[in-house]
């Protein structure tokens, strides 16, 4: 399983990775969708929406449930990756690269300070 260096990490599985400036991607980590199964629908319509850290922006869908998607930081929605409404198992496929889900324009980066590093979220998990 995939922990990548470069990226801050929530207790709830996401993962955000600053792209530039203040831009980010958001998605969830490899082991939250290896934990969730097969993804058949994401829904994100805060899109153009500022939300504080924990807040809800999504739901995420596979064959067997269906869970809330948390937002890392203090943010606004930017951008839904709208690949993902054909194809929303390139989140199964790859969590980190195709498969994000939102982009967007942190608040403040000292927000990124408060999230776990790829060390502390495998502990988290027990990896």
């Amino acid at each position: 399983m995939e922990f990548p260096a470069e990226l801050k990490y929530t207790k709830e599985h996401e993962w955000v990775k600053v792209i530039d400036g203040q831009t980010a991607l958001v998605g969830i980590t490899e082991f939250a969708q290896s934990e969730l199964g097969d993804i058949v629908f994401i829904e994100v319509e805060t899109v153009d929406e500022e939300l504080e850290a924990d807040e809800i922006f999504g739901t995420i869908e596979a064959v067997k449930t269906v869970s809330d998607l948390f937002l890392p930081v203090s943010a606004k929605i930017l951008e839904f990756n709208e690949s993902l409404g054909d194809e929303p198992e390139k989140v199964n496929a790859d969590p980190y690269g195709e498969g994000w889900i939102v982009k967007i324009e942190i608040q403040d980066l000292a927000d990124l300070d408060g999230l776990l590093d790829s060390e502390a979220y495998k502990q988290e998990i027990g990896q």
